[in-house]
């Protein structure tokens, strides 16, 4: 069954490729759930030209989070975390305490867009994560987590 998808779909595709799935996935999840919609003859005429206006603005789109990715990898993102006496953290480090550090560095990354690579964090050190900036450009950074004096 082939089908045009209408948001990003984790390990599927993304918002506006047509993608070709099993009848049932596509029938009883994808489409009742808004997901995806069948491409039809004549859907996929109407797609091809909203791809065609839109493809001058994912280009600018493109762009700003390649400028997003060169800042990320020059900045030096530190999370701090309170900590009990033996180095442990109470809970942990997720991604919206790493969305907030990167804020305040002047990088403004959605926190759903963000994969810390050794979750769940609960000790100080430095760590990886990815940044999901665009479906053509990721960016790995590294973020260390200090202790609050």
């Amino acid at each position: 069954m082939e089908l045009i998808l209408k948001k990003n779909v984790d390990k599927l595709g993304y918002k506006d490729e047509v993608v070709t799935v099993k009848d049932g996935y596509g029938r009883n999840f994808l489409i009742p759930q808004g997901y995806a919609v069948l491409a039809t003859t004549s859907a996929k005429k109407a797609h091809a030209e909203v791809m065609k206006q839109r493809s001058h603005k994912e280009s600018k789109i493109k762009e700003e989070a390649e400028a997003i990715a060169a800042k990320l990898s020059g900045a030096s993102v530190v999370v701090m975390a309170k900590t009990g006496e033996s180095g442990k953290i109470f809970g942990s480090i997720n991604t919206i305490a790493l969305s907030d550090a990167l804020k305040a560095e002047g990088v403004e990354i959605d926190r759903k867009s963000i994969t810390i690579k050794d979750e769940p964090i609960r000790e100080l050190g430095t760590y990886q994560a990815v940044a999901n900036l665009h479906k053509e450009v990721k960016q790995e950074f590294n973020f260390e987590v200090k202790a609050e004096a």
